[in-house]
């Protein structure tokens, strides 16, 4: 990579590094290509210097020897190979008000069955945050989460195969939304976009019902992953045992993606933040029985991590205090070790930082 100056940008460079502001809200994510657009933007902002793909990261030989020498990177060959077969099933389905099924269940059963079992999947779907401006690289992320879950949660096969099913086809009901709903800040939305928000969920329902030969769970799933334990969700306040399993998983799968993933005009939040928030609302609005093994699985597979904190200071991520805590314990480049339960002023703002 190369550091430009801004006025010295041209369209068409790709972006090394995602640029965050001061509030650590991303302005652009890596990997995007520039445009016109983006540089009036960034001179907008007083966004002196970007780090850009030099020729050689961006030649053949690069990308190959870096498929060879990392797994991650064959991770990401792999999920780049299927994320355009996911695009064709949202927008025909946004077409025709139906999905093609044998196409979808042949894509869960060929590769993102395999890709939620590969060694190292939580790591990296991390690498892969930056792609998540879209419903379909979303959908797709959600469904391998929902397949390393049920890993955990010891499902056969053939549950598992239909509970990444019931991930990738939980926000079907967004193929009808207007491109203008789409490119919104959730949190932002109020009135009719907000009501037009919360009806996805009924119309992925909605879609679904029309399939022969699709269990409730992938229905239910469509319908109430942004229903909570607690009453507090929508579309129905549905409250413990009346909101499906399936849909209790998708729903933890759906919060981890979306505090992981990097979106423009978002806080940039790392797993320790989606980790503090299942921690602090499983016995509240999300199940326990889900979150538990989740969170036990999901916390040994972070330990010996790189971090930075907010104050700049660099470490490791040494151990959890217990089971039931939010934050973890890091060792820092200074030998001293940091409860950061115990320091609320403290909070990790890279893992493995580049």
């Amino acid at each position: 990579m190369r550091a430009v100056s801004v006025e010295d940008l041209k369209p068409g460079m790709i972006l090394a590094r995602t640029i965050v502001n001061d509030d650590m809200v991303v302005v652009l994510s890596e990997d995007t290509l520039l445009t016109k657009a983006h540089l009036t933007r960034l001179t907008f902002l007083n966004i002196p210097v970007v780090y850009i793909k030099d020729e050689y990261e961006l030649s053949r030989n690069y990308q190959n020897a870096s498929s060879i020498f990392n797994r991650g990177n064959a991770f990401v060959k792999e999920y780049d190979s299927v994320v355009q077969e996911a695009k064709t099933i949202f927008e025909q389905t946004s077409k025709s008000g139906n999905v093609p099924m044998s196409e979808t269940q042949d894509m869960v059963k060929e590769t993102i069955a395999p890709l939620a079992r590969n060694s190292g999947t939580i790591d990296y779907l991390y690498e892969l945050n930056h792609r998540s401006s879209d419903i379909y690289n979303h959908s797709l992320r959600v469904s391998i989460l929902t397949g390393v879950i049920a890993k955990w949660l010891r499902f056969n096969r053939a549950k598992t195969r239909e509970l990444i099913l019931a991930g990738f086809l939980h926000d079907i009901g967004k193929s009808k939304f207007p491109q203008r709903l789409l490119d919104k800040n959730i949190n932002n939305l109020q009135g009719e976009d907000y009501e037009a928000y919360i009806q996805h969920t009924v119309d992925g329902q909605h879609i679904l019902s029309n399939i022969e030969g699709i269990s409730d769970g992938i229905k239910l799933a469509a319908m109430q992953h942004h229903e909570r334990m607690d009453g507090t969700g929508f579309p129905f306040g549905n409250t413990g045992e009346s909101i499906h399993e399936f849909a209790r998983i998708v729903m933890i799968a759906d919060i981890y993606d979306n505090i992981t993933a990097e979106r423009q005009g978002y806080v940039k939040q790392t797993p320790f933040a989606a980790i503090a928030h299942l921690t602090e609302n499983m016995y509240v609005s999300l199940d326990p029985e889900v979150c538990v093994p989740v969170l036990t699985h999901i916390k040994d597979a972070f330990l010996g991590s790189k971090i930075s904190l907010n104050n700049g200071d660099k470490g490791f991520i040494a151990a959890y205090p217990n089971d039931f805590a939010a934050h973890p314990i890091v060792s820092m480049s200074s030998g001293e070790m940091i409860n950061l339960n115990e320091h609320p002023e403290l909070t990790i703002t890279e893992y493995n930082p580049k």
